[in-house]
């Protein structure tokens, strides 16, 4: 009895496992590359080593650590409680920095201020000249069409990188509805959405904006669906708990919004899990839930590697 189960764990680790590794001609395995795009220093006091844990036991090989911007007490960040992107003691540039100079292989790093700071832009360049490869995460309660925040969108077409947005509704980066205004004036700026008001915009029948984690059937054409099919510019972040509920809450749909979308997603995490795998870590999750409903293996690598390997100009 005890052999069978046995048995029995052991086949069903390795079927779990089996989809995330390769054989290379000579017979050796390796496990597939993935890049996260979306990962926080000091995530809810999680320390580095945790963190670099982490990512090794979700299969990470490359991540690329998003920055909070500088503390103060304004409207945008809540006057001050909202510090530390949503008041989650996330890192600022310094911090990711440091760790991407320690791991230069392994971890890339973004440059990030408070949007509505008079020198937001200075600040964000001096570390874009030090090799930020994103802005972001910008996590700021300001209009998504304000003069303050097209200032970054022009600074992210002037050298070349993404930038990164939470959108939430009533919270940070208001007005989602009239982004499509910002992607048609900024056409050589990358943009990518994050966060829940752009994951329950999948959904054509979603009208309560209030509502951030919507479950049920979905009907493609949302928001969101017509951004990533229209604009060449826009991007999305599939991280969080939203990236997962849209991923999870209508299969049959996510299979088709995946085959559809396929060229215009990225893996992110987001997870302030310190373990790496289990029930409580949404980024493994996440990862698992792309491999089961990708529509082919080909779509499966695009999302969670290759697509921000093209963008970012990954080694």
């Amino acid at each position: 009895m005890h052999e069978i189960t046995r048995r029995c764990f052991l086949a069903s680790s390795l079927s779990a496992t089996a989809a995330g590794w390769i054989s290379l001609s000579r017979g050796a395995e390796v496990a597939e590359p993935i890049i996260d795009i979306h990962q926080h220093t000091n995530y809810h006091t999680r320390t580095n080593a945790q963190m670099l844990a982490h990512q090794k036991a979700m299969g990470v090989t490359q991540t690329i650590l998003l920055p909070a911007g500088r503390s103060v007490k304004r409207p945008s960040t809540g006057e001050g409680k909202n510090n530390g992107l949503g008041g989650v003691g996330a890192g600022g540039n310094e911090t990711v920095l440091a760790v991407a100079r320690q791991y230069p292989k392994e971890y890339y790093f973004g440059a990030n201020d408070v949007t509505d700071l008079p020198d937001a832009a200075t600040e964000i360049a001096k570390y874009l000249d030090l090799g930020a490869i994103i802005i972001g995460e910008q996590k700021f309660g300001v209009e998504c069409d304000s003069k303050e925040s097209q200032i970054l969108y022009a600074l992210a077409a002037e050298h070349k990188v993404p930038i990164l947005m939470h959108f939430q509704h009533g919270t940070y980066n208001l007005g989602y509805e009239r982004l499509h205004t910002m992607l048609e004036k900024f056409p050589k700026t990358i943009f990518i959405g994050h966060a829940q008001t752009v994951w329950a915009n999948i959904d054509k029948n979603h009208t309560d904006q209030k509502v951030l984690y919507p479950k049920g059937k979905v009907t493609a054409g949302g928001l969101t669906d017509r951004y990533l099919t229209d604009y060449p510019n826009m991007f999305a972040d599939m991280s969080a708990g939203s990236g997962l509920n849209a991923l999870t809450r209508d299969e049959d749909h996510t299979r088709g919004f995946l085959d559809r979308h396929q060229d215009k997603i990225l893996y992110g995490s987001d997870c302030a899990d310190a373990v790496g795998s289990g029930p409580e870590c949404q980024g493994a999750q996440t990862i698992a839930a792309i491999r089961k409903l990708a529509p082919n293996k080909t779509a499966e690598r695009k999302i969670l590697y290759e697509n921000a390997k093209k963008m970012f100009r990954l080694a």
